[in-house]
């Protein structure tokens, strides 16, 4: 019997203990937290987004993000789904193709997953925290910092990025990978709110409006999309933000000049804002400018678009505004741009973009390349995705694969 040991007992590890176990081998999951799934807990809002219908290369990133073909080959969508039904996992799809479990509880996915384990006789041991892994003799030791050896056939290393380090991912599998002649491609935060650099923060902090982001590099468009942005002290987040915080993340830390252009009125071209502009200035003419646009956009943004517009004495009646003054208030409802200053910390992170450099690991297999008998399989490996099921999608995927195949060699 093959003796398998698995380094993080997350969604990735959980399931490569269940894939080895029914390959009959001998399973230990050493988990540094208090208790495995801690991160898998907190996915989806508490309802654990499985996956996403819409499984694409597309979706994926990294220095080479078509290395995820090979494993989801193996181990797709419909392997998935087939695997959560077979545990008892009933699966609804929702908007843009999320799938959650019916249930409406990541508990109840870890339940099973947990469940599944025991009756395979696996093993968890938890606040264990690997510190190197030694090869020597075609046999492997995982050394821990409480003095004990965990002897094996076969290690995979299952133990995350840097997102959310109080849920367990702190960056250790990058350390063991290095540890083991392997290159770390450079992380950093995805899916995370992002910093801003203006002076009107805390006047518009809280305010959310439903708008059109996209990020800009060194003048030129890196992504678009439209959905929630919610202002804060610190800058911005909203479901539209998140989905392009890796851009701005990974630019910002490489010291490119980034920015994000905000339209708040994503459904009608600049054009027809101006005409509804004016037209509104002509039925209130005598009103107050910043007193015109009330009832239009939200109030505590008003102040802040004029001032971007150049609107001298925003408080003259705005029957007084010129034509060209109209076009500049459009242009900055259009158009609002704002420097990135960077994206909040790890803590606050939910995906690691970057990880152990993909070239270095054997696309078919997950099996290392510089030292034999190991394995990577999830967010340590330098692939990522976007939200809505496909960071789970390929946690469990290449969790999956990484214990079939470390369990058959």
């Amino acid at each position: 019997m093959a003796q398998i040991v698995i380094i993080g007992g997350g969604a990735s590890g959980l399931v490569a203990a269940i894939m080895a176990g029914r390959n009959e081998a001998g399973v230990t999951v050493l988990e540094r937290m208090q208790r495995v799934g801690k991160k898998l807990l907190a996915t989806g809002n508490g309802r654990c987004n499985l996956a996403n219908r819409h499984l694409d290369v597309s979706h994926y990133h990294g220095t080479h993000p078509e290395f995820i073909e090979g494993i989801f080959a193996q181990f797709g969508l419909e392997k998935t789904l087939a695997f959560f039904e077979s545990l008892g996992v009933d699966i609804q799809e929702e908007d843009e193709g999320r799938l959650f479990p019916s249930s409406g509880q990541a508990s109840s996915v870890l339940d099973v997953l947990r469940y599944e384990m025991e009756q395979l006789g696996a093993a968890e041991v938890c606040d264990t925290i690997v510190q190197s892994i030694q090869c020597a003799h075609g046999a492997l030791r995982c050394v821990c910092g409480n003095g004990h050896v965990y002897e094996a056939d076969r290690v995979i290393v299952c133990a995350g990025g840097k997102s959310t380090p109080n849920l367990g991912s702190n960056g250790g599998g990058f350390k063991l990978a290095q540890g083991l002649g392997h290159t770390i491609i450079e992380p950093f935060p995805a899916l995370v709110q992002v910093c801003l650099d203006a002076p009107y923060l805390n006047q518009i902090a809280g305010v959310a409006i439903q708008g059109k982001a996209e990020v800009l590099v060194d003048g030129e468009s890196r992504g678009t999309e439209i959905g929630e942005l919610l202002f804060a002290k610190y800058g911005i987040s909203g479901s539209a933000i998140l989905k392009l915080s890796r851009q701005v993340s990974e630019y910002t830390v490489k010291g490119r000049d980034t920015h994000l252009r905000l339209d708040l009125f994503p459904a009608i071209s600049q054009g027809a804002l101006y005409e509804q502009i004016r037209q509104r200035i002509m039925t209130n003419s005598q009103k107050p400018t910043n007193f015109c646009f009330v009832g239009c956009i939200h109030k505590r943004l008003i102040p802040i678009l004029l001032r971007e517009a150049c609107i001298s004495n925003p408080a003259r009646p705005c029957g007084d505004l010129s034509s060209g003054e109209i076009e500049q208030i459009a242009t900055a409802m259009k158009g609002w741009t704002i420097p990135c200053s960077g994206t909040q910390s790890w803590m606050f992170s939910q995906v690691t973009a970057g990880g152990v450099d993909i070239r270095e690991v054997d696309s078919v297999t997950l099996e290392s390349k510089r030292a034999p008998g190991v394995y990577f399989a999830g967010e340590v490996l330098d692939i990522d995705g976007d939200s809505g099921g496909y960071n789970l999608q390929w946690a469990w995927a290449s969790g999956a694969v990484a214990g079939l195949h470390a369990s058959t060699c």
